[in-house]
């Protein structure tokens, strides 16, 4: 495996790191998911649906309505557990995450023409130290990335399918976003856009909430 490039400390990218089997094998794997827990244009705090839809893998997905943003156990819709995370995210994340504590959610983000994610801070895991895996498939993204306060500035670069890159250290709560779609600019995913799926731990490790002899 090659070395990343390291766009700001923390933030580490691996171009082109999935091969085009791998892309289409999670591209199937998602769209599979979503028959049995559908993507969803979840409500922010402020009560507006965001342009990005969504559901998970993995024991924990995430949600968001007027009460706010939290992890969950099973979907807001079904009322039933999130499909389970393909061997490949978790060997991975063995890789590039963290070899001892596994994965507990991964999200999937589908990015339809026009949609888009504002500068945000991925706070709402237990324990920071962990960091988040971001696998790009499908459409080029814009992507922007600053600091840990919103009046840092800012960078943007371009995401294309089989990137991977990872928040971690410095950058773990750095502000981040997607400005916008390049719509078009690749056929992998049916009916166009991009898939992002998001690898982290969300809760404490079964170490770090044992009780202390």
């Amino acid at each position: 495996m090659s070395q990343p490039l390291t766009v700001i400390p923390g933030f580490d990218l691996w171009p082109g790191l999935l091969d085009l089997a791998t892309q289409k094998a999670l591209v199937e794997a998602a769209l599979a998911a979503a028959q049995t827990a559908p993507f969803a244009n979840y409500e922010t705090g402020y009560g507006k649906a965001m342009s990005v839809a969504m559901t998970a893998f993995g024991p924990l997905g995430w949600t968001s309505d007027k009460t706010g943003y939290r992890y969950a156990e099973q979907h807001p819709g079904t009322e039933r557990p999130w499909p389970a995370m393909p061997q490949v995210l978790l060997d991975l994340w063995t890789r590039l995450g963290d070899a001892d504590t596994p994965p507990d959610s991964c999200l999937i983000n589908l990015y339809r023409d026009g949609a888009r994610m504002g500068l945000h801070q991925d706070r709402d895991e237990a324990d920071p130290a962990f960091p988040v895996l971001s696998i790009s498939l499908g459409d080029t993204a814009v992507f922007r990335i600053g600091g840990t306060s919103r009046k840092d500035p800012t960078r943007s670069l371009k995401l294309t399918s089989g990137d991977v890159c990872r928040l971690a250290g410095p950058a773990r709560l750095a502000f981040h976003g997607v400005d916008r779609i390049l719509t078009g600019s690749s056929g992998l995913v049916p009916g166009g856009g991009r898939i992002n799926l998001t690898l982290r731990r969300a809760r404490l490790s079964a170490k770090q909430t044992a009780p202390q002899p």
